[in-house]
């Protein structure tokens, strides 16, 4: 095992990013040397660390003298072409295994669309309930009588119920924080404060919020899925999505105890609160690791609205005037952590209505979430927060005025603009670059049948007033720092 510049430079990492996977790494290969298993363990600051996997690989094999090569496939397509241009160069046995840690392998998803026009996740979650036997009942039908509880899982949250003490860990991280500083590796975010770092970085430790979150959350998961509070950043979420994409703990038994609960309490979790947090987990996570695998290496480099606009300065620092974006900023520098709407709806909303180069908005999010591994962070980004594709992977452009974001919890709370005004300077800028977006581009979106009502109140609006709302709005994209 090996902690390398080549894995902490390659994005600008949230310095909680790389404890948490250095911390893993680490205590994995303690536990696993006292059960007797044989590691070659190099650390950042090892003088044997060539900082390069294929040179660390070519040397050991030098030194060792290994006579076989066998490894696993990596979960992003720079490291498996990295292992694959090298293995190409080998003359010893090479031998290579699909990982574990996932319910499908990464052709499934391709089999599973070959004759179909469309990619549409529904039906690929409803393959995976049969396949798996999820929330399915012995006459082969969904629990409930429907696959899906989506319309149930959109409640905002105003502190009731009110959120149980969350699990917390202490694990040593001054040593890896003096190692970082001392050899120059460049991060970003707030470091933990001691006996305060949220993410389970053994597995005892995911057990626990495994625990922790089938007990006191799940019950709740589902209603308040969307929910967003500038006070509260991790809500009913489990925090467990680090541990699944470090392969820390296996989807399979963290899917198997949430329904486990459920069967066990029916009257204390409704069905719909677990058949969303399965959803997101057999259904979403699933297609979206295939979907990258069938579009690589060609993903990043889509740019459906040709957007080449610079990332805000206030991506880095939180410091801007709309409630909603300095709050969602702030959990994500604070924790290296934001759910699913803050970073849709609010950060990726917002760099989509502002014009921001998919590629710089990709780069941040890759960075700075902890969670944020390439197979699942790049078409979450560039596929259903940009909409790079044109409609391969989200069936329209996620984007929204103030209204939704209002509606969706307390972010607005003292806010010094209002999520209800279009136009003037006390009104919220996101509802200018709404509109602007919608009329602008048109030519693209105008024939898209889920745009057909934001387009048909769009026409409602005067032209004098549309015309208003479009200089409004790109006096914020020239300057989205002052805002």
């Amino acid at each position: 095992m090996c902690e390398m510049r080549q894995e902490t430079d390659y994005a600008l990492h949230h310095v909680q990013k790389v404890l948490a996977f250095f911390l893993a790494m680490r205590r994995f290969a303690e536990q696993m040397s006292a059960q007797g298993h044989q590691f070659i363990y190099y650390k950042l600051d090892d003088p044997r660390n060539r900082q390069d996997l294929i040179k660390n690989i070519d040397e050991l094999i030098q030194t060792q003298g290994f006579q076989s090569f066998g490894y696993l496939w990596p979960d992003e397509y720079r490291l498996d072409k990295q292992l694959k241009d090298w293995c190409d160069q080998q003359s010893i046995p090479i031998t290579v295994e699909d990982t574990q840690h996932f319910l499908t392998s990464r052709t499934d998803w391709q089999e599973h669309f070959k004759d179909k026009k469309t990619y549409t996740m529904e039906f690929f979650y409803r393959a995976m309930r049969k396949k798996t036997g999820y929330l399915m009942t012995s006459s082969g039908q969904p629990e409930g009588g429907q696959w899906n509880f989506d319309t149930e899982n959109r409640k905002t949250w105003n502190g009731t119920p009110s959120l149980p003490k969350a699990p917390v860990f202490d694990p040593e991280i001054d040593s890896i924080l003096s190692m970082l500083q001392e050899h120059g590796v460049k991060t970003m975010g707030k470091s933990p404060e001691p006996g305060q770092f949220l993410w389970a970085t053994t597995r005892e430790e995911a057990e626990r919020l495994l625990r922790h979150f089938v007990e006191h959350l799940l019950p709740h998961f589902g209603r308040f899925q969307d929910a967003m509070h500038p006070d509260e950043p991790i809500l009913f979420h489990s925090r467990l999505s680090f541990c699944l994409n470090t392969k820390i703990i296996s989807p399979q038994e963290v899917v198997e105890a949430a329904i486990e609960a459920w069967k066990k309490s029916p009257e204390r979790i409704e069905l719909a609160q677990v058949e969303g947090f399965v959803r997101q987990l057999i259904g979403w996570r699933e297609y979206v690791r295939g979907f990258y695998w069938a579009h690589m290496p060609g993903y990043p480099d889509l740019n459906f609205f040709d957007h080449q606009n610079k990332l805000p300065d206030f991506y880095w620092t939180a410091q801007t005037q709309m409630a909603c974006v300095k709050s969602s900023i702030q959990h994500t520098l604070d924790n290296a952590y934001a759910h699913h709407i803050e970073r849709l709806m609010v950060t990726g909303n917002l760099a989509l209505l502002l014009g921001v180069a998919p590629k710089a908005i990709e780069s941040w999010y890759l960075g700075v979430y902890i969670d944020a591994i390439e197979w699942v962070e790049m078409p979450n980004t560039l596929g259903m927060s940009q909409f790079v594709d044109g409609g391969k992977l989200a069936t329209k452009p996620y984007i929204s005025s103030a209204n939704y974001l209002h509606k969706m919890g307390k972010s607005c709370t003292g806010c010094r603009y209002n999520p209800k005004e279009r136009l003037g300077d006390s009104a919220c800028p996101f509802n200018a670059l709404y509109w602007r977006f919608l009329g602008v581009h048109r030519p693209l979106l105008g024939q898209n049948e889920r745009m057909r009502m934001m387009y048909a109140l769009w026409d409602k609006i005067p032209s004098e007033e549309q015309q208003q709302l479009i200089v409004r709005a790109e006096k914020i994209i020239e300057q989205p720092d002052m805002y």
